[in-house]
């Protein structure tokens, strides 16, 4: 028990506790798939080796989607498809919250410890949307939010690996996000000393309305699915690729639109269910 509660070093690959998670992931799979009514496909599409997960954000802190997949994966597919994530310096940091996200697979989020992982034929995992497409507001839930960040495709092409996207649809539909109040974030000089560009405006339960992120709330039983795409893999690779900006922007812009193209066919999947 000492030893869990150890503060980790959030830069080491060797953390992650695989006793732990075959404990924890056939009763989280269970219940989060039941209480979602949650499917995944695709999981064929997953490469053995080295990999570049790049998902949709939902869910703001929860992403209880994200443990819905990969747990599916790793049930599937074994250990070769778990993933090391790449965590926001803040949350790692907090104890209680180190020793679970790094026992998870959690390390800090920076292309030296993706490229570590990478080294020894581990996949990664990130979502590029961040704050801005957690937080996206509820009009917004079936769009891919990434606000222009390209540091995925050049940690893709520098390292050379194929990148899996994988889209979730449904789950932002959990809870209510009135706005994400950007400008306020901005005024409040968030962006700064929380590196956070949003302080949204949530409906949810069992809170009501929360100005701010709501760390944890009861999220509503939406009808989630999941879907692993094809690997992308790109012509020129290598450093050189990777500060080529034209060539980063095109290679990200095909990611980005296969995403969404992904993204509107399951919502419209789910609509359709809904409705029959």
């Amino acid at each position: 028990m000492l030893d869990f509660l150890k503060m980790r070093d959030i830069d080491a690959l060797d953390n992650r506790d695989l006793g732990l998670i075959d404990w924890v992931s056939p009763l989280t799979g269970r219940l989060l798939k039941a209480y979602f009514r949650a499917s995944v496909h695709g999981l064929e599409n997953v490469p053995r080796g080295p990999a570049l997960y790049v998902g949709n954000h939902n869910m703001g802190m929860m992403t209880l989607d994200t443990f819905i997949f990969f747990t599916e994966a790793y049930k599937v597919l074994g250990v070769d498809a778990l993933p090391y994530g790449l965590a926001h310096d803040l949350p790692i940091r907090l104890p209680g919250v180190n020793q679970v996200l790094t026992k998870m697979g959690g390390i800090r989020a920076c292309h030296e410890n993706a490229a570590k992982a990478f080294a020894q034929g581990k996949k990664v995992v990130v979502y590029p949307g961040g704050d801005t497409d957690a937080w996206r507001p509820f009009k917004h839930r079936n769009k891919i939010v990434f606000s222009g960040r390209r540091g995925y495709m050049k940690l893709a092409l520098r390292e050379k690996v194929p990148i899996i996207p994988f889209v979730a649809a449904g789950a932002q539909s959990t809870t209510i996000i009135v706005s994400d109040n950007q400008w306020l974030a901005k005024a409040l000089g968030m962006d700064k000393w929380l590196r956070s560009k949003v302080w949204p405006l949530t409906l949810c339960l069992p809170w009501g309305v929360v100005p701010g992120p709501a760390p944890v709330f009861l999220p509503y039983p939406a009808k989630i699915k999941i879907e692993a795409m094809k690997p992308i893999r790109f012509r020129r690779r290598g450093p050189e690729a990777a500060e080529d900006l034209d060539y980063v922007n095109q290679c990200a812009d095909k990611v980005e639109a296969a995403m969404q193209k992904t993204l509107t066919r399951l919502a419209g999947e789910l609509k359709g269910e809904k409705a029959a």
